[in-house]
This record gives structure tokens, sequence and C-alpha cells, in this order.
């Protein structure tokens, strides 16, 4: 009887080690809050094998988490639906909700880092806001897909499960945000998509990529050495509306009637995103120095997509007043210039900027 007592008192005992230990493993796990927008990870299409003329932005958080039951093992995962449209819709309006839901979420102590699904249109400028934005150095990744979820090959589901395990790698810490995508982690600031349709269209053409994601595991081995999150000068948390900044593209013929149209509809600023080094062809050099005398702001950068826009290059910025958008490209120099403008109409501490961040 007594030891029949003892096997009982014994079996009770390891059951109860048993749940300790469980629950201890389960505390270390990191915890991520997957903060979903929409997009083709989101997406759907009419059979298996349609990857082009899909619906985005149509199934729910939850329902992607389900579907990457393997997340359970990496981090304590929560999910939540801030927006579910196609991102080529993002707007200003979206990525100052965004940025403000990341910082309240960041500030709490149980939540160790973001995975933000979307859309892969415009997720290089989302990233890039938030990079600007962001006041934590806790991770933040964005990751979306190619492939609706419905494709054969769809690369949503592994997309997420890196997305997750960056977020919850130490070694990301301080990195700033990134972007996880084909098993690659890329550098908010710098990447682009390159591709219209390809899995691999995500790439760091020059400046390299900041890591891999392998076996579960985030290797990192080159970081950003521009400013970012905590380190930038940027609060947006009472800003309900950012300036207008628009884009004039520059191309062979190219005439004014984009860059008045845009400064008559109120434009604070200008991005003209020339051609070769930012040159300005002339018929329509004039229209920007009559822009930039009624105190519009004007960004020479580059539709080339790679190397150093030249200050004093291919324009004398100098004399006419002028800031050169350094290596960003003209969408990432607009949100940059955004920024700026709520914070300083000087040329001289905007162009600061350009070379800071």
């Amino acid at each position: 009887m007594l030891r029949q007592k003892f096997a009982h008192y014994f079996l009770a005992l390891a059951t109860l080690l048993c749940v300790v230990a469980g629950a201890h493993a389960q505390q270390k796990l990191p915890n991520i809050t997957i903060l979903a927008t929409g997009g083709t990870i989101a997406g759907t299409g009419a059979t298996s094998t349609t990857t082009v003329g899909y619906t985005a932005a149509t199934v729910g958080v939850q329902q992607l988490i389900q579907a990457v039951p393997e997340l359970s093992k990496i981090a304590n995962v929560k999910g939540e639906q801030v927006f579910q449209i196609a991102s080529e819709s993002m707007t200003n309006e979206h990525w100052l909700t965004l940025g403000k839901r990341v910082n309240a979420l960041l500030a709490q102590n149980d939540v160790d880092g973001i995975v933000i699904t979307h859309g892969t249109d415009t997720m290089e400028e989302t990233a890039y806001f938030l990079n600007l934005v962001v006041k934590s150095r806790k991770p933040v990744v964005l990751v979306g897909a190619m492939r609706p979820s419905t494709a054969l090959s769809a690369d949503g589901p592994i997309n997420l499960y890196n997305a997750v395990v960056v977020a919850g790698s130490r070694d990301a810490i301080g990195k700033g945000v990134m972007v996880a995508m084909n098993d690659q982690i890329h550098s908010a600031r710098d990447v682009t998509k390159t591709n219209t349709s390809t899995p691999d269209s995500f790439r760091t053409a020059e400046l390299g990529l900041m890591g891999y994601i392998q076996g579960g595991k985030a290797f990192f081995y080159r970081t950003s050495t521009r400013k970012h999150t905590v380190d930038t000068e940027f609060d947006i948390a009472n800003l309900t509306a950012l300036p207008q900044v628009d884009i004039v593209y520059g191309y062979a013929n190219m005439n004014t009637v984009a860059l008045d149209a845009l400064v008559a509809a109120g434009a604070k600023g200008i991005i003209h995103a020339g051609v070769g080094d930012g040159s300005l062809a002339a018929r329509v050099k004039p229209g920007l120095i009559a822009a930039r005398k009624k105190g519009t702001i004007i960004v020479r950068a580059s539709r080339v997509g790679q190397g150093i826009l030249a200050r004093n290059g291919e324009a004398n910025d100098d004399e006419l007043d002028f800031v050169a958008a350094d290596t960003l490209s003209p969408q990432k120099a607009r949100i940059l210039l955004m920024l700026a403008l709520t914070r300083t109409n000087s040329t001289a501490d905007i162009q600061r900027m350009f070379y800071t961040y």
C-alpha cells in the first residue's frame, strides 16, 4: 500500500515537472505579433495554377497563421488584422496608422518583435517609412508573397515562417526594419522589387542583402550604416497627415505638364526621377526652378535604380537650391522628403537628412 502511494506521488510529481518544464520552454519562445495588411500573401486564385490574375487580400490573419502550424514551435504568435488591401492602394494615412500601432505594440514588455504581412508592390516603401518612424530596437520584419495562397508552389507560408524566425532572433535587435523574402534578409532602406512575378523579386543589388534564413535560424552578414528607428529625428505620434510630395518621371521628349499640375495641386515637394544621374531636360529645368521659387522643395533622384546621385553633378544644386537624393530611389526619396517636411523647410537641413538616413 505504501509502495503504491509513493508510486502515485512520484507520478504526480513527474507530471507536474513536465507541465512546469513545458510552460518554461513556452515562455522562452519570443512573443511575436503578426500585423496583417493584405496583399498577395493573403490572396486567392481561381485554380491552383493561377499565379497571375488572382485576387489579393482575401485571407485573414488567423488563416495565415493556421496555414503554418510550425510557427508554434518557434514563437508565441498573435495575429491582428490592421488592413485588408492590395498594396498598390496603400496611402499615407495607412502608413501613419500602421506606424502608430507598431510603436504601441513594441512599447509592451510582452512583445519581442513584429511581423507585417504586406503586398509586394509597395512593401519596400512601407518598410522604409517604418524604418524612419519606429521608436524601438526590437525587430520589425515585413513579408509578402509573389504567389497567392492557393497556388501549387505558394511562397507565402515559408516566407511567413522565415519572417517570424527573423523577428524572434536576438541577432536582429537593433538592425532596423527588415524585409524577409525568398530565404533572404534585406534592409528596408536598400531593398527593392525587381521582377513582376518571380519569387526572387526582392533584391539589394549593389549594397548587398543583410543575411539569410536557413534551418530556422537567421544569419546576418551586413548591417546598414544609415541611421534608423530609435536614432531618427522623426516622430509621428501626433501626426494626422503627411505633406504632399509627388514624383515627376524623366524621359525623352519630357515636358512640364505633369510638374505644373502637381505644383498647382499643392505639392510641397517634388521628386524629379531624372534620367542617368538625375539630369534635367532643357524644357523641364525652368519649370523646376519656378517651382522652387514658389517654395516647393525639389529633390533630384534617378530612375536608373543604382548608384549615388551626385550633388552638383548634372545640375548646380547649390545655385538652384535643390536637394540630391543620394542612393535613394525616387519612391523612397519621396518618403524621406515627406517626413523631412514635418520638421523643416531648409534645403540644407533636408540635404543633411538625405545623407543621414
